[in-house]
Formats: structure tokens, sequence, C-alpha cells
């Protein structure tokens, strides 16, 4: 098979002989349980002086491990990197060096202020992968609700000129393009999730897209399910999309629909319904919390080595 092909197969996600073999060529084993080594790093200031921290865990053993970046949520205008904790330590556990990062709110700034911080960030990190024993050929992002939003608008514009206004001076040859998206209640279509937020009366998602969202009309404009739609020129990374079956804040239905989207334009997006569960079922243990983190686990492992 050629490069072309085996690339077509591994982005439709067809199973092939030779995948458990990439994978274990990467070192990577998503039954392994690893002790995991916790650091916090500066990855950059804001404009206004506020210091934007990676806190990274990274395994211990011989490496070089996979990696990813992991992109918090809080309706862009809350939370930090400690928000995904429980899916960022059970990711690294199995061997997988992950960075968990601050990123701009709105207050602080809009659009697109938090996704130029992913997009330095994907840079940021596979330039200090050998600092931190990982691959830089195998980073891909995680992203929860609005974090996951802003993990497919990098997925899908890694070479977005606004996107990329932060230069990374010390590696100025690197992009932001990642092998995967792994995502949890991703604001998919942000003008549904306002439409349902004014629907259910929640004046703090509304305040919060009007203070992202500036100009207004940029909620069109940074809306993946739109993109698709206006047949923008994207990239289709393999996508995971894991769903609420009660999730009253993006609606199955929404996500479905995003899905459906993207396989039409000829991405691989696998869609999974999470029975009884709401937008942030993740933040509490229990059995549905634990099949998420393994679910990932196996999407890392079925997607390694597709970005090469």
């Amino acid at each position: 098979m050629d490069k072309r092909a085996f690339l077509k197969t591994m982005a439709l996600g067809t199973a092939m002989p030779g995948l458990a073999s990439a994978a274990t060529a990467r070192g990577y084993d998503p039954a392994a349980r690893m002790a995991v080594k916790v650091s916090e790093v500066e990855y950059r200031r804001t404009a206004k002086g506020r210091s934007l921290l990676a806190r990274v865990y990274q395994p211990q053993g011989k490496g070089p491990f996979p990696m990813v970046l992991d992109l918090h949520g809080g309706a862009w205008s809350g939370k930090d990197r400690y928000a995904n904790e429980p899916m960022s330590r059970a990711v690294a556990e199995s061997g997988v060096v992950v960075a968990a990062i601050d990123m701009t709110l709105a207050m602080e700034s809009p659009y697109p202020a938090s996704v130029q911080d992913a997009h330095y960030a994907v840079r940021w990190l596979k330039w200090q992968a050998p600092k931190f024993n990982g691959d830089p050929a195998t980073l891909g992002l995680i992203g929860s609700s609005t974090g996951g939003h802003i993990a497919e608008l990098v997925a899908m514009r890694p070479r977005d000129a606004r996107y990329a206004a932060i230069p990374l001076p010390e590696a100025p040859g690197l992009d932001a393009s990642v092998v995967y998206v792994a995502a949890r209640s991703p604001i998919s279509d942000p003008w549904a999730r306002y439409q349902q937020a004014q629907k259910m009366k929640r004046e703090n998602l509304i305040k919060s897209s009007h203070a992202w969202f500036v100009p207004w009309e940029t909620i069109h404009e940074a809306n993946p399910q739109e993109m698709l739609e206006r047949k923008e020129a994207v990239t289709l990374r393999p996508m995971l999309i894991m769903q609420g079956e009660l999730d009253d804040n993006v609606l199955p239905a929404v996500q479905e629909k995003f899905a459906a989207t993207y396989r039409a334009a000829g991405g691989d997006c696998r869609y999974e319904l999470y029975a009884k569960c709401e937008h942030e079922w993740t933040g509490r243990p229990g059995p549905m919390t634990d099949r998420a983190h393994e679910m990932v686990r196996q999407f890392i492992a079925r997607n390694l080595g597709s970005g090469s």
C-alpha cells in the first residue's frame, strides 16, 4: 500500500493490519498504567502580563511518549488548567504526555485570543517535546465544552494566520497541525448553543457568548458547523465526540448533526452518546466517566501514526 492510500485508510478510521504494531512502535499501550510526574510550566504571558501555565503530566518510563494538549471549558469565560484533571491524569497514566493549559478568558480579550493561545500551545508543545520525553509527531487535542470548540477550530484551521498570530521565535517552522481531536460535549455549533441558552433563560451562557464573540457576527464565522456548511477549506482530522444524552446545554441532536456533516465532508467523526449523562458528567467519578477515559485512550491508540 502506498503512502497516499495508507493515509486515506487511516483518515477513514478503517482497521488494517499493522495498526497495532504502529501503536506499539510509538511506545503506547492504552491498557498500561504508569507513574506520572506533574509539573507547572509557564508557556506564555498575555498582553496584560498574566502568566498562562501548562500543567504537564509526564509518564515515568523510557518513552518517547505520545502527546496531548488538553483545553478546558468554562463558557470561554472561566476555569483553568485544572478543569479536566481526571481525564488528563487518566490519559497520562496510560503513557501519554498531557499538557493542560490556561487560556485567555473572555473578559481579558475576546475571540480569537484563546484560540491563539491554543494554536501557540500546540507549537510550543511540539518544540518542548524532547524536554518532556514526548513525540511531537503524535500530538492530539482533548477539549471539553468550549475547550472542545477551540480544539475544533485549531484542528480545522491549523494554518489560519489569525490563529497563528503569536510567534514562536525559537521554532518558527512549526505549525499547529494535530493528529486527532477527542472532545467531551464540544460547542460544535455555538449559534445553536446560544439559541438553547436563550430558550432555557441561562443568562450566564448568554452573557459569556456576547463577551467572547466580538464582534457578534463571529459567532457564525467561528462556528465549526457553519464552516462545514459553507464548504470552507478545512483540515479534517479524526474526531471523537462524547455527548451526554441528558445534556440540555448542547443538545444531542445538534451534536449528531455536526458529526454527520463532518463525515459528509470527508472526515472521520465517531459520535458516542452517553446514556443518562448531562453536560459535565466526566467531572464526577463513576462508570460513565471511566468509560469516557477508556474511550479516549483507545481512540488515541487507534490514531497513533496517522499524522506521519
